[in-house]
């Protein structure tokens, strides 16, 4: 029998940080500028239902279909075979799709439910309702499931699976595993990456909110609409192309690279379009 190792007491309150400050922190947020700027929240909640239409009703499964069929149980394809035998083109197709998926489903938003909010403010709240339920729902969801794992480690229920995962799904036994180390390993330093990424994240998105939105304002500014998806892809690819080990970039590496292209896209979009914008 494999020693899993056991998760630490201080790892574990590191982890339900991280969950209080994942799905917390989002709503207070949205709260603090309703309240300042006296906006709507249906504007917020558009932005997050938007998300959660294009990125993962819409987006997720045409891309797994594609691209990562087995994700789905699904056996691999023609396509998705000479996707993975193309790691730099797999990772493109990685940044793509949130790209693509995600600026049009602004686009489409503010072109449609939201036509008619034309104050600049409608742009932020839509990037905040967008980039909060992001944060909800890939770090708030995933600490819950990182709580559970390690209570499953120190009770030995980890173990149990896995020896049940070896009879029905050996193929799956690994990523159980890897799981297991990170979260034996887990520290406050994890969860500053997680945050920091995630602060830079919904910059992002409230820039490329502005952006998309004053490409729906404007008719002469319609190329931010391309020039978003083009942004958006940028960061996923290079991302991706750290998964699939294209490229070797450290973690603080990545992270100063998100970094970057966050607040370039936040702050280029705020001073440029959004206090310009005199309403």
């Amino acid at each position: 029998m494999t020693d899993y190792g056991y998760v630490s007491v201080l790892s574990i309150i590191w982890m339900i940080l991280g969950l209080l400050i994942f799905t917390i922190v989002p709503i207070v947020l949205s709260i603090v500028w309703l309240v300042k700027k006296k906006e709507r929240i249906t504007t917020i909640l558009i932005g997050a239902v938007w998300f959660i239409l294009f990125a993962l009703i819409l987006e997720k499964p045409i891309q797994n279909v594609l691209a990562f069929p087995t994700a789905l149980g699904l056996p691999n394809h023609a396509l998705s075979n000479f996707f993975n035998a193309n790691p730099i083109l797999l990772a493109f197709v990685a940044g793509l799709f949130p790209g693509l998926f995600e600026e049009t489903g602004r686009f489409v938003a503010f072109k449609t439910i939201l036509r008619k909010r034309k104050n600049r403010e409608t742009s932020i709240s839509y990037g905040i309702g967008h980039g909060g339920i992001e944060v909800v729902v890939l770090l708030g969801l995933t600490y819950i499931n990182y709580i559970i794992y390690a209570l499953m480690i120190n009770s030995g229920l980890m173990q149990t699976t896995i020896n049940q995962m070896m009879e029905i799904a050996p193929e799956q036994v690994g990523q159980l595993e890897e799981i297991i180390v990170m979260m034996t390993t887990f520290s406050g330093t994890t969860l500053l990456i997680n945050v920091v990424e995630r602060i830079f994240a919904v910059m992002f998105h409230i820039g490329a909110s502005i952006l998309v939105f004053y490409a729906c304002k404007d008719k002469s500014k319609m190329w931010l609409y391309p020039l978003a998806i083009i942004l958006h892809t940028l960061m996923d690819f290079i991302a991706a192309m750290v998964i699939f080990k294209v490229i070797s970039i450290s973690d603080l590496g990545l992270e100063l690279i998100i970094a970057i292209l966050g607040m370039a896209v936040f702050f280029g979009s705020f001073f440029l379009l959004y206090k310009r914008d005199k309403n």
